[in-house]
């Protein structure tokens, strides 16, 4: 049996009057491929600030490594990337080095070692995303899809047990998307990295998660991508509260 890394249990959430979050709960197992979907308005951003510890707790609780999330300290064991990563124009200030240097910079995971090996973290978080032929390159000068992947090496240059990921797509060409999701099924499979993303994209999810999470507003949805995937378009239209269409992604 593993231990679960995040636990959820009857948060509720709401901006002035309005609603956005009633009585949540699930668990995040260690090793696990999380995938959350749901309509927009869903809640699923504030469901994630929540999870990160941005947005204050209104009512439930939230434990991420058996810690209240207000009390958890070690954010080198929690990492984020958001669809917001790869916006950096030409002509950016910033290599690719630098960039994943920054990740580093902000830990705070005293098990890491010292200053003077920072160079070796970040080839090696370059090297699980194919992009260390790129350390010197201006990240400016990248593709989106290339860009993410600098992102993504930001985000596991402090070695995190736990990696959240918010639309990581977007901005990625289609060429690129099937091999973007290998990606992140390789840091789950070879690194041990607990992956919980945010997508659109039901095809994709359904084919590299191992456990899905549909929200809309509450959670209609918590189980195995395949059961989520047999359903008709009628049924999971229902559960987004709107017509939906499942696009097949071959392999």
């Amino acid at each position: 049996m593993t231990n679960p890394i995040l636990s959820v249990g009857n948060v509720h959430h709401r901006y002035e009057q309005q609603p956005v979050l009633e009585d949540i709960n699930f668990e995040v197992e260690e090793g696990s491929f999380v995938g959350l979907v749901g309509p927009n308005g869903s809640g699923k951003t504030t469901l994630i600030k929540l999870l990160l510890g941005v947005e204050k707790l209104q009512r439930g609780q939230i434990t991420a490594f058996g810690q209240p999330i207000q009390k958890f300290k070690n954010k080198g064991r929690i990492s984020y990337v958001s669809q917001k990563a790869n916006s950096f124009g030409r002509g950016f200030p910033a290599t690719v080095k630098e960039v994943v240097s920054m990740g580093i910079i902000n830990n705070r995971n005293p098990l890491l070692p010292n200053q003077k090996n920072n160079l070796e973290l970040v080839k090696d978080a370059l090297k699980q995303v194919n992009m260390e032929q790129y350390l010197n390159r201006n990240i400016g000068d990248l593709s989106g899809g290339q860009q993410q992947r600098v992102f993504i090496a930001r985000a596991i240059v402090n070695k995190p047990k736990l990696l959240i990921l918010d639309e990581p797509t977007v901005g990625v060409d289609s060429q690129n998307v099937e091999q973007f999701y290998q990606l992140l099924a390789k840091l789950n499979q070879e690194l041990g990295i607990t992956l919980v993303l945010v997508s659109h994209d039901i095809g994709a999810i359904t084919t590299y998660v191992t456990d899905l999470l549909c929200l809309n507003r509450s959670i209609h949805y918590h189980g195995n991508p395949n059961d989520f995937e047999n359903m008709s378009d009628e049924q999971r239209s229902k559960l987004y509260g709107h017509n939906i269409n499942t696009i097949t992604h071959n392999h």
